[in-house]
């Protein structure tokens, strides 16, 4: 009925497993514009979040959530693990992540400068800046993921 050799614990065929055992970075990733465009946001991202533990803690926890959710979403592109996540739809988790950082920094980079401590100015600045930036990643994933796709379905 069951034999020792289940399927659990037979050994990986060769051909199935052998490009996913590890997480190779894709190095020309890293080097494209969305590549770039994500880097920027979490250097950024981190700026951020020292300034807010400097001066405001109390705003500390949104630059630290988006900059671990900018992490997983490098993470994932630059080690092309996204595509065995095949039912998400991974240009619109990532213009959603766009927009509620532009929404999140937007209200927490207005609220922290009516502090008027250094630090606080410093991560406003460094928030419109952000903002900026996920604004154009915003528009270039509308622009090359969302648009081709809506027309696609107008031709079918």
């Amino acid at each position: 009925m069951f034999s020792a050799w289940d399927r659990r614990d037979r050994p990986p065929e060769e051909g199935t497993a052998a490009g996913l055992q590890g997480f190779a970075v894709d190095k020309t990733f890293l080097s494209s514009l969305k590549g770039i465009l994500l880097e920027t946001e979490l250097a950024l991202t981190f700026i951020i979040f020292i300034c807010f533990t400097a001066s405001i803690s109390a705003y500390m926890a949104a630059a630290l959530m988006e900059f671990f959710i900018t992490l997983a979403f490098l993470f994932l592109y630059a080690t092309q693990y996204y595509q065995r996540f095949d039912r998400l739809n991974w240009p619109c988790l990532d213009f959603l992540r766009c927009v509620s950082a532009i929404i999140i920094f937007l209200v927490v980079s207005f609220a922290a400068v009516t502090s008027r401590e250094g630090a606080a100015i410093a991560a406003f600045v460094f928030g419109i800046i952000l903002v900026s930036v996920f604004v154009y990643d915003a528009f270039k994933i509308y622009q090359t993921e969302m648009v081709p796709r809506a027309t696609q379905g107008n031709q079918q």
